[in-house]
């Protein structure tokens, strides 16, 4: 079952038990796979879906983050599409998962002792494997510690 069948199918159960904002969320995001898949032309793949659905995830965090303190009239709906959102998100790798990779795309480099110069060599060769399923900040982040 794609990701847009899926989401409809959610958002129907909730229009049936009237939950507006479930459905909002549900709808959105419909909408926005929808948009994409038109735009490729063609069926959209897991990898692609997965995508959008953090990238919602992660224009409703900039909404919370940029919202003044004092606009819960803001930052509660966004909260609760964040949490709508993820069910429809995969699980993030952890640190562990992250480093076993970079070891990985280090051992296939063959770079024993990692200087400054070799960041870009490795960034190119991790970022694919990682992709849509890691956070980019915290791969950089723990890349970047391999320098220290």
């Amino acid at each position: 079952m794609s990701k847009i069948d899926e989401v409809r199918k959610i958002m129907m159960e909730a229009m049936k038990a009237k939950d507006k904002d479930k459905k909002d969320a549900a709808s959105e995001l419909l909408t926005a796979l929808k948009n994409a898949a038109i735009d490729k032309r063609e069926d959209l793949t897991e990898e692609e879906e997965n995508s959008i659905v953090k990238k919602e995830i992660r224009i409703l965090q900039e909404t919370i983050d940029t919202a003044p303190a004092d606009r819960a009239d803001i930052i509660e709906p966004a909260k609760k599409r964040i949490e709508i959102l993820k069910q429809f998100a995969p699980a993030d790798m952890d640190e562990g998962q992250i480093r076993e990779i970079i070891q990985k795309v280090l051992s296939e480099l063959g770079i024993t002792a990692p200087a400054a110069s070799d960041k870009g060599k490795i960034m190119k060769n991790l970022m694919p494997l990682v992709k849509g399923k890691a956070d980019g900040k915290l791969v950089n982040q723990l890349v970047s510690e391999l320098f220290k």
